[in-house]
């Protein structure tokens, strides 16, 4: 998937289908001149449907289509006929999507299952003919009710990636370059800050066929839960992480100092953040010999397991996968 097709944010417009109209009919044949009534019911407007998709990662179908607008009810007809409902919109949307009323900005719903039917917009009821007000004292009712209307709105659809492992880190950490080497993906990589403006998605494989998906972010910096650098397009996708890979390089100044201001951005989003599960990937490590990364080891944070790795000399990488499948397993 390239940069510029993943799409985690849209607004949309929906209108559900308005309802059919009642008949007013009265039963006419041969020899019966003179029949009850016997108009049948408008048919239900068209629903609009969000629908969850396990195998979409994106919004950019919505990119270019942004209006949706659900069928009307056919009216009823003669003899108690029914009218048609009207067809339901289905707009697939893929797990961790969640929806936003626009004005508000309060969170209506979210998918998290596959095929699972949320009615964004529910279609207006349809009238009820003219048979449904016969009585004792009116025989022969000449009305019949008209369709409910359809209701419309404004919607907001933003994307929280479903993915088992979170890498965190500043711009140029190099997970970017982790996550080409262990997955298929082929994000932007690039020797400046920001290289990665939008999530990218790799399937790790691992032993004897399991797999696992991990999930490279755009890099946290100092004031990102206040809107500073990319922090909001970061931390939305965080949330539905299993788990959180911090990977800082080997030639930091302060590994201890880099780490708590990551868990201070962590927590000023979101503190429950800080109760997932969490893994230190100290990267670039092949220009580490054994007695630096002695030195290193004591200055490491004494709350979350390190492990040295280098992705462009694949050192440690086996270890690392080893240690995040017995974390998420």
């Amino acid at each position: 998937m390239t940069e510029g097709n993943f799409v985690d944010y849209i607004k949309i417009y929906a209108s559900s289908g308005k309802g059919g109209r009642g008949s007013v009919h009265l039963h006419r044949e041969k020899f019966i001149s003179k029949g009850g009534p016997d108009g049948g019911d408008g048919g239900r407007g068209g629903h609009v449907i969000l629908r969850g998709d396990k195998n979409m990662w994106t919004l950019f179908h919505l990119k270019f289509k942004r209006h949706f607008k659900a069928d009307h009810g056919g009216d009823g007809g003669s003899s108690r006929s029914t009218g048609k409902d009207g067809a339901d919109v289905i707009i697939p949307v893929p797990l961790g999507t969640i929806i936003r009323d626009a004005d508000t900005d309060n969170i209506l719903y979210e998918i998290t299952e596959d095929s699972q039917d949320l009615i964004l917009l529910e279609g207006g009821s349809g009238g009820r003919g003219n048979w449904h007000f016969k009585s004792s004292t009116n025989q022969t009712p000449r009305y019949a009710q008209p369709g409910i209307d359809g209701k419309e709105a404004w919607f907001r659809i933003e994307l929280k990636l479903l993915a088992d492992v979170g890498l965190v880190g500043f711009p140029n950490a190099g997970k970017s370059t982790l996550l080409s080497v262990i997955t298929a993906a082929k994000p932007k990589i690039a020797d400046y800050a920001f290289t990665t403006l939008k999530p990218n998605l790799g399937i790790v494989e691992y032993r004897d066929h399991r797999s696992f998906v991990m999930a490279d972010i755009p890099g946290i910096i100092e004031g990102a839960a206040e809107g500073k650098g990319l922090g909001h397009y970061f931390l939305r996708h965080i949330e539905r992480n299993s788990l959180l890979l911090f990977l800082i390089p080997a030639d930091s100044n302060d590994i201890q100092k880099e780490y708590d201001i990551l868990l201070n951005e962590l927590r000023k989003h979101n503190p429950e953040l800080l109760d997932k599960q969490r893994l230190l990937a100290i990267s670039k490590s092949d220009m580490l010999d054994d007695e630096l990364k002695t030195e290193i080891a004591k200055e490491l944070p004494k709350d979350v397991k390190a492990l040295f790795i280098s992705s462009v000399a694949q050192l440690g990488l086996m270890e690392l996968k080893d240690e995040l499948w017995d974390l998420l397993n």
